[in-house]
């Protein structure tokens, strides 16, 4: 199936759960791909391909490494293995989002896949795979954010190289303007764990850029593409917008607070399914209410500040406790003279009040409606 054609010829086609670009001349690659990747300038095709073989099941190598099983793909979309790249991802290629940009003569495509729901990530979290030490500690989560920037102009290698660097910059933006959350941390997400990028520069055209930087038009087009895309793909793979982040739940859920650790606090384990599902619809009506995200989006914020250094204990204790009394929660937590020492036990002591808090709200809420004082 033919998606487009770039402004320099080539045609983007889907076919074997691939996006597959052929190009119509010299290109300069820089990619992170395992076989043929780095700088190089003999490619003729780069591809992007859906490594899921089902629903919730594990990718499967058809050779002992993850280059090799990249040059068998390359010959099975009928590619000449020795000068083509490719990208390895669970999204779907029918939730592909392709964004151009352009500013005179010049033009900028992104075309991304991505999922970040399960293997959303930080810079900076803790690592599951010693390489030097060979097999991973634990089986790796799948989601990938892959990326393939074009330019309808040429690039330096060093223009090339910062080119990469302003997408990567795109795409944590795209992440951080959707609060989307680290899968293993309390952090917000910077990308996924296997986030991959391919950038080809056209240097057949007689524009010769050397720079891609912010400051820079070529730098604004990057970002502009590839972080409408990355966007739009995360939507299309898992729905994750704006929308679905008007949600407490959601948003508190990278500190641990979920459905269930509300049911805990709420019921314990007394209550029958029929009454626990209904605190479910409880809950999920409660996190979608506007007033309870405002101070909850605050009340988290609050947090990252707190983690980050930028604001100090006692500042953001007393600033979480009017929060839980602007949400019409009781002080929990925040007695007098109980302080936390440290950052990490502020965060602590401030995650267990808001916790409770909403378990307090979530049993008002259902008396409420059974007309009974609980």
């Amino acid at each position: 199936m033919l998606l487009c054609t770039l402004c320099t010829g080539e045609e983007v086609h889907r076919y074997k759960k691939s996006i597959v670009v052929n190009f119509t001349g010299r290109r300069r690659v820089l990619s992170t791909a395992p076989h043929n990747g780095g700088l190089r300038e003999d490619l003729r095709a780069v591809f992007n391909h859906d490594a899921t073989t089902g629903a919730g099941m594990a990718v499967t190598l058809k050779a002992p490494s993850y280059a090799e099983h990249m040059e068998i793909l390359s010959r099975e979309l009928g590619l000449p293995p020795g000068q083509s790249a490719g990208l390895a991802t669970a999204a779907q290629m029918e939730n592909v989002s392709i964004k151009t940009e352009t500013w005179g003569e010049l033009s900028v495509t992104a075309i991304v896949t991505g999922g970040v729901e399960v293997n959303g990530g930080r810079a900076g979290d803790p690592a599951s795979w010693d390489e030097m030490a060979g097999k991973p500690a634990e089986t790796e989560k799948h989601g990938t954010i892959n990326i393939m920037v074009f330019f309808n102009a040429g690039l330096t290698p060093g223009a090339l190289t910062r080119a990469l660097v302003t997408c990567t910059e795109a795409k944590t933006a795209a992440l951080q303007e959707l609060a989307a959350p680290s899968r293993y941390s309390r952090g917000l997400a910077t990308g996924s764990g296997t986030d991959g990028s391919i950038l080809a520069a056209n240097m057949d055209s007689a524009i010769l850029l050397t720079d891609a930087g912010k400051h820079n038009k070529l730098g604004e087009l990057i970002g502009r593409s590839v972080t409408a895309a990355v966007k739009e793909a995360l939507f299309l793979q898992s729905g994750l917008c704006a929308k679905s982040q008007h949600n407490v739940l959601r948003r508190l859920s990278r500190f641990g607070i979920t459905c269930d650790s509300l049911w805990e606090k709420a019921r314990g384990e007394e209550a029958e399914g029929l009454r626990r599902a209904r605190f479910a619809a409880l809950a999920e009506k409660l996190s979608c209410r506007d007033m309870p995200l405002t101070y909850t989006a605050l009340y988290a914020h609050l947090l990252d500040e707190l983690m980050w250094g930028l604001i100090g204990p006692a500042e953001a204790f007393c600033a979480g406790a009017e929060l839980l009394r602007l949400m019409g929660m009781p002080g929990g937590a925040f007695r007098a003279g109980e302080l936390p020492a440290n950052a990490d036990s502020c965060i602590d002591v401030m995650t267990a009040a808001l916790e409770d808090g909403l378990a307090f709200l979530l049993r008002e809420e259902e008396a409420a409606q059974e007309g009974v004082k609980l």
